[in-house]
């Protein structure tokens, strides 16, 4: 195989269709086989998987992709790299479906219905950090079946996915993290390992979907939206939080019987606070909603 880790490889491809890197995209392509085998190794592909890769660029992970699973779907938004993909760096392959799409509109659903039997499959992207949190927060609230997700991510946002209460990097990433998966930093990645080079350093996680959640809670789907509320403005107090919260209608007395329910002072902040605090707030909460 022809890698693409190479950068001299890389720079042939890029030169030989004029491409020009979207900044728009937060466009890094990896050029270090080291760490290519490294997210082959978190991501445990076998011949048994269907994998779901965002963001192929130019195919560089993709070529490793192809050698070890079953099948490969890749999604990518930038079309200017859908000829440089089809007809060039994955055409060798048979096992292999590009994709001219954004993640976040994407029927993740329906491809593990139609191609995998509703089984549950492996994710791995090289993420744009200025998409990573929506992408990967979509991935986790929304329980898709997905087995496990590899991923390239800023070196900070591997923090704040396993970043605790009352700690600066702490956060809705954090918690919805938490709630769905077991993470695990398999390599950290400098900058030279890129093209063009980010200005900051990257790590590989891989986040494991745990079987059940660390805490039961009724509604899940609000327990989120409060962990949302709580870290939208994260200064104030969580009552004031929640009350002024778009996507939630309940008076501030209401939220106040809830807090008093759950065992926790009106004064605390949502920062302070872990799955916990956050699922009994939302099980009083929906009492007083549906009583």
């Amino acid at each position: 195989m022809a890698t693409l880790g190479d950068p001299k490889k890389t720079i042939e491809i890029l030169n030989k269709y004029h491409f020009v890197f979207q900044k728009k995209y937060g466009q890094n392509f990896l050029i270090d086989t080291h760490v290519l085998d490294k997210i082959m190794r978190a991501a445990d592909i076998t011949k048994d998987d269907l994998v779901l890769e965002i963001g192929p660029g130019i195919g560089t992970l993709t070529q490793y992709l192809c050698e070890n699973a079953r099948e490969v779907v890749a999604v990518e938004i930038d079309r200017m790299l859908i000829p440089i993909l089809k007809d060039d760096t994955l055409a060798a392959y048979d096992n292999v479906e590009i994709v001219n799409e954004d993640i976040l509109k994407y029927d993740i659903a329906a491809l593990v219905r139609d191609r995998n039997g509703g089984k549950p499959i492996k994710v791995v992207a090289n993420l744009p950090y200025y998409i990573t949190t929506p992408i990967v927060m979509s991935l986790l609230e929304r329980d898709l079946p997905i087995k496990s997700i590899t991923v390239m991510v800023q070196k900070e946002v591997a923090e704040r996915m396993q970043a605790g209460p009352g700690t600066k990097d702490y956060g809705a990433l954090s918690l919805a993290v938490q709630y769905r998966a077991d993470t695990y930093i398999a390599a950290n990645v400098p900058p030279n390992c890129f093209m063009p080079r980010p200005q900051v350093g990257s790590c590989v996680i891989r986040l494991t979907k745990k079987a059940e959640p660390p805490v039961t809670v009724k509604s899940p789907e609000l327990m989120f939206k409060l962990i949302r509320a709580a870290f939208n403005q994260r200064r104030k107090t969580l009552l004031n939080a929640i009350a002024n919260f778009g996507e939630l209608d309940f008076t501030k007395e209401e939220i106040l019987n809830a807090l008093q329910a759950a065992g926790i002072p009106e004064n605390e902040r949502g920062e302070k606070l872990g799955l916990n605090e956050f699922g009994r707030i939302a099980d009083a909460l929906e009492r007083i909603f549906i009583s």
